[in-house]
């Protein structure tokens, strides 16, 4: 066929195909235009999850008569001056395709109204055709309707989702989109979900968690750290959820840049390394963060979505968000692990409300208490009786302690009790606090062992003789191809043939450990990395992986100086609040939750 030139009504279709992929495209770029027009307050109204209406009121500046005309036209804006501006774009929209591209393919209405006209206009388009301009009512600010979206290309309509899916694909766009400016009120309608409205918070840091605790719910509030940080020009603050605050998937991660939510993959990659030590597999955390850059720092005209960007320093990025969560996540470090009088009272509250009130001398579970000739036993005494089970109550042994007077006010208090040969249970002056012995010295471990490789002064034992492992000829492989990654931690080992190794040496840090158990582990989560795992990464699995075979194991009974020592170095150690996993390493239950429990408040 003979080289021709397009119409302009295919032009305009190929690059709604571009810029309209779903109802939440239209939704979005409106949205967007509206906050660059100054609004304070947005509508959004759908049906039919945005397929069959569309509809976004502002109380923005509005448009001239003149401009309304231009609006619709290809490549027409009011955000560019000349090409130079593309180096330093500071509004959300600026390529000038969004209403004419949405015209072409939907049945698209606009009345506007500018401060300097004595009436509103309005103007349609229809399939690409445009109407003449008309008088209409509007008191300010703008309103579109898109209508029938996709009539005039059904083929598009094949690849539409259910309404619902469609409809809840607009609510996120817009939940992003009112994070971003909490200062806008943002109203969402229509028949498939229940009408919200997020009013306009005040500014600040108040302002901007009040928002997100809106959106997000109340659980990521109380679990929030804020974030701030900032260098050569380059600004971020928002706030982290603590790591035991985690979802199985990354759709709590929202990022910006300048305003502009997008999903980049440096980002993303900085915010997992900064959570690398904290959370346990297949756990994501969850987050708002707000870039602030120089534009002419960042180029935003790299997807005509606008949800992708690049950075002139990627590397500045990478370490300014890296550093400012780990700056965040390590002062909280104490608060991770939750405070457990809420969901302890909760726990027990129900069952108390539907009896109407616990009553021990009623309950069907209610302890018999022994008597002794025509003497009924002291309540200590018949209560251990009571509990005395034989041989399995060796299982749940109690080894109480006179508490250290010095070590009350300390932030973990005094160890009182080893409860299963599991858990200390330790007093302060307000509460009590309940630690996972193999948890907290899993963290310590770790801690330890990533001090001692930032020296490079990992000691190593010898073992007199050589553990042989027996593994895989491809796990072989894997562990020899990095062997020299493991000996920075003081794991020596070298190939004994093609289906074993033989471990030399191992961190003097972990005393006597299982070399082969651990090996096998290492051989295991190798085989899960890919060759773009940066080695910092790698570091940390083989780091976590030690840390866990060294630390003090459940069911080893531990003296009143041995747990002692384990609070104060808990104390004194970043990020002690959780375990390697992302688990807990204590909860703490305040005198005022404990006296809840038992209905004295």
């Amino acid at each position: 066929m003979p080289v021709r030139q397009l119409s302009q009504t295919t032009v305009n279709r190929i690059a709604a195909g571009e810029v309209v992929e779903r109802p939440a495209s239209v939704v979005k770029e409106l949205i967007e235009n509206a906050l660059d027009a100054g609004a304070t307050k947005i509508e959004i109204v759908t049906d039919g999850g945005g397929r069959r209406l569309i509809r976004v009121t502002d109380d923005g500046l509005g448009m001239t008569r003149d401009d309304l005309s231009l609006s619709v036209e290809r490549h027409a804006t009011s955000k560019l001056s000349d090409g130079d501006d593309l180096m330093a774009i500071a509004t959300l929209g600026f390529r000038g395709e969004a209403l004419p591209s949405i015209g072409a393919v939907a049945k698209l209405s606009i009345a506007t109204r500018h401060a300097s006209e004595p009436h509103a206009w309005a103007l349609s388009v229809e399939g690409g055709t445009k109407s003449g301009i008309a008088p209409a009512a509007l008191n300010s600010g703008t309103r579109i309707e898109v209508r029938d979206l996709f009539y005039a290309t059904p083929a598009r309509l094949k690849f539409m989702k259910t309404e619902r899916a469609e409809g809840e694909a607009v609510r996120e766009t817009v939940r992003r989109l009112a994070m971003s400016r909490p200062d806008v009120a943002f109203t969402l309608a229509g028949e498939e979900r229940a009408h919200v409205t997020w009013p306009a918070a005040l500014p600040g840091e108040a302002g901007r968690l009040a928002r997100l605790g809106d959106i997000l719910g109340a659980d990521f509030r109380a679990n929030a750290v804020a974030v701030a940080a900032g260098r050569e020009g380059l600004h971020v603050e928002g706030f982290a959820a603590l790591p035991t605050y985690t979802r199985a998937n990354s759709l709590g991660q929202y990022l910006f840049v300048n305003g502009r939510p997008v999903r980049d993959k440096l980002m993303i990659g900085a915010l997992h390394a900064a959570y690398a030590d904290y959370l346990p597999r297949g756990r994501q955390p969850v987050v708002a963060l707000f870039l602030s850059i120089e534009p002419r720092e960042v180029d935003v005209n790299v997807h005509p979505a606008k949800t992708e960007v690049r950075f002139r320093d990627a590397g500045l990025v990478r370490s300014v968000i890296h550093g400012a969560l780990r700056e965040a996540l390590a002062r909280e470090s104490g608060r991770a692990a939750t405070t457990g009088g809420d969901a302890t009272v909760a726990a027990f509250r129900p069952a108390a409300m539907a009896r109407g009130g616990w009553d021990w001398r009623r309950s069907p579970a209610a302890p018999s208490w022994p008597v002794q000739g025509n003497a009924a036993l002291g309540f200590a005494e018949a209560a251990q009786v009571a509990f005395d089970v034989g041989a399995s109550a060796a299982t749940a042994r109690v080894e109480a302690l006179e508490p250290a007077a010095d070590a009350l006010d300390k932030p973990l208090g005094a160890a009182r009790a080893q409860v299963h040969d599991t858990y200390i249970v330790s007093q302060t002056r307000d509460g009590l606090v309940v630690v996972d012995q193999h948890a907290a010295h899993e963290r310590l471990v770790y801690e330890r062992l990533k001090a001692a490789v930032a020296k490079q002064a990992v000691a190593r034992q010898i073992l007199l003789i050589p553990d042989i492992v027996e593994l895989d000829a491809t796990d072989v492989e894997r562990l020899v191809a990095r062997a020299d990654e493991l000996a920075q931690y003081g794991l020596v080992l070298e190939g004994f043939g093609p289906g074993a190794v033989a471990v030399r040496e191992t961190p003097s840090l972990l005393g006597e450990i299982d070399a082969a158990a651990l090996v096998r582990d290492l051989a295991e989560h190798m085989a899960e990395w890919d060759d773009g795992l940066p080695l910092e990464r790698r570091l940390m699995h083989v780091a976590a992986t030690m840390a866990c075979y060294g630390s003090v194991r459940a069911g080893r009974r531990l003296k009143a100086e041995e747990m002692n020592a384990l609070l104060r170095e808990m104390e004194v150690t970043p990020n002690s609040g959780q375990c390697n996993h992302g688990r807990p390493t204590y909860v703490e239950l305040k005198l005022t939750d404990i006296e809840r429990l038992f209905g004295r408040r």
